[in-house]
């Protein structure tokens, strides 16, 4: 079994050390380090290469986003997993934009916090439901503020596939639900990217977000 080594970035030692606790119950994982704000956790992922991290978004010195914005302009592979609480939203927003892979909980339960490393790292983006869904009521409570697309950029076939993803379904589950062949989901979802000037699901859900476009 290949080891999966993780890199927790927060700025609060409690939060650190119970997901370092829960991790080390599973044999997959290792945890290689620990950081309290985002330029600690850029000298970190040089010295020590993990193959995920961890990102609070909320920190002092140097943000997560911050740091998320440095690791995108170096191209870097490593998934970004970010954690929060609630009363985030818009930050969330913002950490999909720059590539983020999924969101947890401080709280999350020990299964939901494997299970989204484990989708990080075969490059998958993971979105709860339950969060995706906050994040969405957000945007359309503030509806009267939010610019409306000029023009419907997507179809109506489009617009469900997004909104799909953003629930966390995959292309798969996707295809199953409307009948169509996966081929054909993940040739929407290049349609999608193309249409909306992205090239990942996260990026694709967060422009959306940004329009308008998604409801609930």
């Amino acid at each position: 079994m290949r080891t999966v080594k993780v890199l927790i970035v927060d700025d609060h030692f409690v939060v650190r050390e119970g997901l370092k606790l829960i991790l080390e119950t599973g044999e997959q994982f290792q945890v290689l380090g620990e950081a309290e704000n985002g330029q600690q956790a850029l000298s970190l992922i040089e010295e020590v290469q993990p193959d995920v991290i961890l990102m609070d978004l909320n920190m002092p010195v140097m943000s997560g986003l911050e740091a998320m914005k440095v690791l995108k302009s170096k191209d870097s592979p490593i998934p970004v997993i970010i954690l929060t609480t609630y009363n985030e939203e818009e930050l969330m927003i913002k950490g999909l934009a720059l590539g983020a892979k999924g969101f947890l909980l401080k709280d999350t339960s020990r299964e939901n916090l494997f299970r989204n490393i484990e989708a990080a790292i075969k490059g998958e983006t993971l979105l709860s439901a339950e969060i995706m869904e906050r994040v969405i009521a957000t945007r359309e409570n503030q509806a009267q503020i939010i610019p409306k697309p000029k023009n419907n950029l997507l179809s109506d076939k489009e617009t469900f596939i997004l909104q799909c993803v953003a629930r966390g379904f995959k292309s798969k589950e996707i295809a199953y639900d409307m009948g169509i062949s996966e081929r054909t989901v993940k040739a929407h979802l290049t349609n999608i990217y193309n249409k909306l000037g992205v090239d990942s699901r996260s990026q694709a859900v967060a422009t959306a977000l940004e329009q308008g476009i998604l409801k609930i």
